[in-house]
């Protein structure tokens, strides 16, 4: 094989001091064609074997590769690595080679037999004002200063990356469209197509490709707002990977170290100063701080409807002996006069309403989880002065 510094000799040797290519080929050991072609040109290093030979492994290679390609058909997790196919033929074939020929072998078998190739992106940029990202954290908070685990709703611009966040007890469908709308809210606006996770509060059913069958509530608040929804094949989460890498932001600096707050409001206001605030950032590729590309964006976004989304559920219920009716496993006082009446709930993400005929009789905080109790003391202490006690 010829170095460079053999290379640098016969050039030095024929140009400089005059030596006959005969000469120079009995000195370097070289034949003299070889020596021709250096005076001719650059030195080219080692010419690359157009097929890699294997000679002990010749015999199996159709049997690697009838093995390999049955793997399309199998899970990913269950198809042949390397040194399971060297395995194998030395059990079953009594293979005598090395493991790195194989290795080698397979490595360039699978990629001539389009097994187990890694996907490879096209690189786009987003249009603006188009489409924006959905998808649900989770986060522990102190309010009150008990320790509570909430869900975080966030949504994301694509073009912009302007971003809302905001935290809610639970991920419930009622949570998930108040997240929405005050997510338009903190746009100005709609986004015409938004992105998501196969969420069981949007999709009721997947069928084959893109086609899926919508939740019924879903469906008449997406008709609402007019957007169009577009999910995310099984397992692909990477499809909406601005809104993956929000939620692991959010979570690194809006909740470390983990947020203090007397109550949930309070916390969702320091949220959305965060939000806000992000807005001078300037994400790396981006030639515009965030607000200037939102400043852009915002004027194709929808327009918001003239009167927001109710997003209540109601309910009928009977007050009990303890003056108190159960919704949705816990319970709530009333005051003791309408005892054994019928009455109706009006359930908010944050609240419960308790009416008995058109008059509100009690409101509360709502609780989620099941069995708990919220008792006002004034709902039995009424009842204790109007007896004179």
């Amino acid at each position: 094989m010829l170095t460079v510094d053999q290379y640098s000799y016969m050039r030095t040797a024929h140009r400089v001091y005059g030596k006959k290519i005969k000469e120079i080929a009995r000195e370097t050991g070289h034949s003299k064609n070889t020596v021709k072609k250096v005076l001719r040109g650059e030195y080219s290093g080692y010419k690359p074997r157009i097929e890699q030979p294997y000679p002990v492994l010749g015999p199996y290679v159709k049997t690697i590769d009838q093995w390999l390609k049955d793997d399309k058909e199998r899970p990913k997790k269950q198809r042949h690595t390397a040194v399971r196919v060297f395995n194998r033929l030395r059990q079953e074939h009594a293979f005598q080679g090395s493991e790195t020929t194989v290795r080698r072998y397979v490595r360039e078998a699978k990629l001539r037999l389009g097994v187990s190739a890694r996907q490879v992106f096209i690189p786009s940029d987003p249009q603006s004002g188009v489409e924006a990202e959905v998808d649900w954290g989770v986060c522990l908070a102190i309010l009150e200063g008990i320790e509570t685990r909430l869900k975080f709703f966030c949504m994301r611009s694509k073009f912009s990356g302007k971003h809302f966040v905001r935290c809610y007890p639970c991920e419930r469908q009622q949570a998930f469209f108040y997240g929405h709308i005050k997510g338009f809210t903190f746009f100005g606006g709609v986004f015409p197509v938004l992105i998501y996770d196969n969420l069981t509060t949007a999709v009721e059913k997947i069928l084959r490709g893109k086609n899926r069958v919508l939740n019924g509530s879903y469906d008449k608040f997406r008709g609402y707002y007019n957007f169009e929804p577009r999910f995310c094949n099984r397992g692909q989460g990477h499809e909406k990977g601005g809104v993956e890498g929000l939620v692991g932001y959010a979570r690194r600096n809006y909740m470390v170290p983990v947020p203090k707050a007397d109550s949930l409001e309070e916390l969702n206001q320091r949220l959305l100063k965060e939000c806000l605030s992000y807005g001078d950032h300037q994400i790396a590729g981006r030639e515009h701080a965030v607000n200037e590309l939102y400043e852009k964006e915002k004027e194709d976004l929808l327009s918001l409807p003239d009167v927001q989304f109710s997003n209540l559920e109601t309910a009928g219920s009977k007050v009990d002996k303890y003056a108190t009716v159960m919704v949705d496993k816990n319970r709530y006082s009333v005051p003791t006069a309408y005892g054994y009446c019928r009455v109706r709930v009006v359930l908010y993400v944050d609240d419960v309403e308790i009416f008995y005929g058109s008059k509100k009789i009690a409101s509360h905080a709502r609780l989620y989880g099941n069995n708990k109790w919220s008792l006002l003391p004034e709902h039995y202490l009424e009842h204790r002065f109007s007896r004179g006690v």
